[in-house]
């Protein structure tokens, strides 16, 4: 039997204009602020990777720098990496109280991480692996401030590990296939170590060594390394020196702190909406 190119035509304004009637009926139960928060999330966590932002604020591709990287750093940089998390973990977020709920001091932190910048872009490479972990203390704190201006209890293991998880879903590389380097993708691959961990340090506190969170801090770096990576590759570049270092760890920075207030704001629509719905309406927002 011979196709009918006017029935296929009407069958498919009809799957279309079902699709459409979906995406509406989803939409309808959120409220126009959460709708607009949902979209301006979805914005920032598909947010450019770091490499695509050094390029557009330095004018220099990460390219250049990563020919000059030596040939020890492939393996140097999961190690870098894993312990910046570890001690981020053992020692972020201490001194925060939760209080009550306000805005984040994201120039704050900025002005603080752009010091540490440019103390290692003055000493180059070979700095990094000290730098980093100072940095990445400071992200997270910034990160946890965020959490707290959006409603969560910064006490509690559960947030602080939802802050944690930032460092991976703004590892996402230019090569990345997008089924699998997605927000929820991304988030459904660490949820099991997750929730193992925060069992784990409710019963027995952060306990260097152990199995579980060593998983988890392996799992997690595996997609941050990608981004130091990007930021040792810039910093390699010889042109650039402390200014660049300075410039560098603000768009690093910058980028954990687009990354965080995405994530934050989902899960701040989960507790009203509900995880499956959240994630659901999140999705069918490519569709509009």
């Amino acid at each position: 039997m011979l196709d009918n190119p006017a029935q296929n035509t009407l069958e498919g304004d009809f799957k279309k204009s079902k699709s459409e009637i979906q995406v509406k009926l989803t939409m309808l139960k959120l409220s126009h602020a959460d709708y607009l928060d949902l979209k301006y999330a979805r914005q920032l966590l598909n947010n450019p990777s770091l490499a695509s932002k050094i390029f557009n604020k330095l004018g220099t591709t990460i390219e250049k720098g990563l020919e000059r990287l030596p040939a020890w750093w492939g393996a140097r940089v999961q190690v870098v990496s894993e312990k910046a998390l570890t001690q981020t973990l053992n020692l972020a977020v201490l001194s925060m109280r939760d209080g009550s709920i306000r805005t984040s001091s994201e120039r704050m932190y900025k002005m603080v991480v752009a010091v540490s910048g440019g103390v290692g872009g003055a000493f180059g490479l070979t700095a990094l692996a000290v730098e980093l972990p100072i940095s990445t203390i400071i992200m997270f704190r910034s990160i946890a401030d965020i959490a707290r201006s959006t409603g969560e209890d910064i006490r509690s293991i559960e947030t602080r590990l939802a802050c944690l998880e930032v460092f991976a879903f703004g590892g996402r590389s230019q090569y990345d296939d997008c089924a699998e380097s997605g927000y929820f993708a991304v988030r459904a691959g660490l949820s099991k170590t997750v929730g193992a961990a925060n069992k784990f340090i409710a019963g027995y506190g952060a306990e260097d060594g152990s199995p579980i969170l060593v998983k988890l801090i392996s799992q997690i770096s595996a997609r941050f390394g990608v981004v130091v990576s990007e930021k040792a590759a810039a910093i390699a570049i010889p042109i650039l020196g402390a200014a660049g270092g300075v410039l560098i760890n603000t768009i690093f920075l910058e980028h954990f702190q687009c990354t965080a207030r995405g994530h934050f704001i989902i899960r701040r629509l989960e507790r009203i909406y509900g995880k499956e719905y959240i994630e659901a309406a999140y999705k069918r927002l490519d569709r509009c």
